[in-house]
């Protein structure tokens, strides 16, 4: 009896390299500095230059710090953020954005 053997074809190798590295995104995209392993120049200097940055502050503790005023919506504003750093229990890295007051939306 013969049987038929086929080589793989290309189409199907790239089928099988796009479902192995979509399987591995979620673990990549969970992944997000880490304040304390940084000097306070370094973390802050990273907010400067991404604008807007998802940073861990602690083992379960994070936020996420902006450069300015326009990486956040039209409803927020900005106040100073303060973080735990390598170089720094207190470095002001950057703001966060926080929804403003009814009062605030007035004026």
């Amino acid at each position: 009896m013969q049987y038929l053997t086929q080589k793989p074809s290309l189409m199907s190798l790239a089928l099988a390299s796009v479902l192995l590295a979509a399987g591995s995104a979620p673990t990549l995209a969970q992944s997000r500095p880490l304040s304390t392993s940084m000097s306070c120049d370094q973390a802050r200097g990273l907010i400067a230059s991404k604008g807007a940055v998802v940073m861990s502050t602690g083992p379960s503790l994070y936020d996420r710090f902006v450069s300015g005023i326009g990486y956040c919506t039209p409803s927020e504003t900005i106040i100073p953020a303060f973080v735990p750093t390598k170089t720094n229990p207190q470095c002001l890295i950057g703001y966060t954005c926080m929804e403003m007051s009814r009062e605030e939306k007035r004026n």
